[in-house]
Formats: structure tokens, C-alpha cells, sequence
């Protein structure tokens, strides 16, 4: 893995890519964690929740995780153990938002997620180093990604 000062946006640049690097760990999201999340967010709608309701009338036959569930494991997943660098000298990251956030297939309660990424681009701000990678999480065994997020992360110097 090379190492690369945070600052350094030509020596970063370098690693812009269309090629996805490869998945990370899995991890199971089952229906109690879906329940968990409903509870916490107060999102409580039958497709996520009602077993029996979803064996019957819904399109997937089963509960389905919901978006923002899936979304909100990337920290878990850890997609990118295999990045090809890494960004060395700041003081802090940041979430700093997104430029774009699809839910394009299901997830269905009790299935294996994983995730990988690629760097879309990079540019020097005015409090540092913003990162734009393009992170994609699967079911397992699944061509088509649960979600698309275009994460933008903001490295900061030292203070």
C-alpha cells in the first residue's frame, strides 16, 4: 500500500479508476436488526416488519432491509482493506456529505452484504482535501448493488 501525504492531490489522482478494488468482510443483516432500526428511526412500514404481510403481498416474499439500514453498515463492512493507498499527515476526516445515494436493489432480511469502492476524484479545499469515492454494496452472490453512494470525505490538517 503506498502512502500519500493527504495534500498531495496530483500524487492521489493517480489512483482515479473506473475498476472497483475488492469486496470487504460480510456481514449478515437479519430481521432483528431491521426491527432495531424501525424502532430507532420510527420508519415502521409493514415491508420491513410484517413476516407474515410480506410472504403474501410483497413483490420480494420476504421483509427487506431498509435503505438507510443498508447505507448506515458501510462503517461495518469496511469496504476497501485492500485500498492501494493511503492518505498519511492530516489531522481529522469528516464525513463531508454525498453527491449521490441510489437504492437500486433489495435486501432482504437474513442475506450477506458486502461492499467495495473506487476513488472517483479529488480536489484541495479550502479546509483541506475532499475525497469523492463511489462505494457499492451487494448482496452476496448478487451482479446488481443493493445501493450506490458517492461519499465525499474531507481530510484535514493537524491543528
Amino acid at each position: 500500500m503506498e502512502k500519500i501525504a493527504f495534500d498531495d492531490i496530483a500524487a492521489i489522482e493517480k489512483f482515479i479508476s473506473e475498476d472497483y478494488g475488492s469486496f470487504g468482510k460480510t456481514l449478515e443483516v437479519s430481521q432483528q436488526m431491521i426491527n432495531d432500526f424501525a424502532e430507532l428511526t420510527g420508519d415502521r412500514q409493514w415491508i420491513h416488519l410484517d413476516v407474515e404481510r410480506c410472504k403474501k403481498e410483497s413483490p420480494f416474499g420476504t421483509t427487506i432491509a431498509h435503505g438507510f439500514l443498508t447505507l448506515s453498515l458501510l462503517p461495518t463492512l469496511g469496504a476497501g482493506a485492500d485500498d492501494p493507498f493511503a492518505l498519511t499527515g492530516f489531522g481529522n476526516v469528516t464525513n463531508y456529505g454525498a453527491d449521490g445515494l441510489r437504492f437500486l436493489s433489495p435486501v432482504p432480511a437474513g442475506s450477506n452484504v458486502h461492499s467495495r469502492k473506487r476513488l472517483k476524484g479529488v480536489e484541495a479545499a479550502k479546509r483541506g482535501t475532499r475525497l469523492l469515492q463511489e462505494v457499492a454494496v451487494h448482496v452476496v452472490d448478487q451482479e446488481r448493488p443493493a445501493l450506490i453512494y458517492d461519499m465525499i470525505t474531507l481530510f484535514q490538517p493537524q491543528s
